[in-house]
């Protein structure tokens, strides 16, 4: 058996290849349930409206793991399933007015291109090792922080939307960032290994 990886395969792509359509359709489905369960996962902060949850963490990890096209897809089918009534957003929220004008409503519309970006980088490779890893994060981490803060600032000023919507978050997203960028090389060194032992 080959045991390298095309360059533009993520670790799930790699791990369930051949990938059709109706595995393609299960893991997007999976991936926005974990988003939606991960959103029930808060910690109230008491001077801002936006809470620390598990949902950046998912976001992020389905962009990694399913690529770009799938992960945006499952962040949309998210938005999609608490936008209908299902109680997915963060405290058993749902419908269409919360996700288009509760204050934190720019987090969640920024996840599909959020995964998007992590996913395309982690296409390319990005994923395979730590410091490429924790970049790609980074970066769409940066994607759901500057959507969460702009849009903060449709109710309050630019500076309070910052102080309440971007820095209280910053040290979580790293070690968010850096728990993710340790397992996924990991993930890639399992299925190396997987593989070598089917030879």
């Amino acid at each position: 058996m080959n045991t390298t990886y095309a360059g533009n395969e993520t670790l799930i792509g790699a791990w369930f290849a051949p990938l059709g359509r109706a595995r393609s359709l299960g893991l997007v489905l999976g991936f926005s349930l974990l988003t939606a369960l991960a959103a029930q996962v808060q910690i109230p902060l008491p001077w801002t409206p936006v809470p620390i949850t598990g949902q950046t963490f998912a976001v992020l990890l389905t962009g990694a793991l399913l690529g770009s096209r799938l992960g945006a897809l499952a962040m949309i089918a998210y938005l999609i399933e608490g936008a209908s009534g299902l109680p997915f957003f963060r405290g058993g929220n749902s419908g269409v007015h919360y996700l288009l004008f509760s204050p934190t409503a720019g987090y969640l519309l920024s996840y599909p291109a959020a995964a998007f970006v992590t996913g395309w980088l982690a296409e390319r490779g990005w994923d395979r090792r730590f410091l490429t890893a924790a970049a790609a994060m980074a970066l769409g981490s940066i994607v759901i922080l500057f959507s969460g803060w702009m849009w903060l600032a449709r109710f309050m000023p630019a500076t309070a939307a910052w102080h309440q919507g971007v820095q209280p978050f910053l040290l979580g997203d790293i070690v968010k960032i850096t728990l993710a960028a340790l397992a996924l090389p990991g993930g890639w060194k399992l299925l190396r290994g997987k593989a070598s032992r089917k030879n």
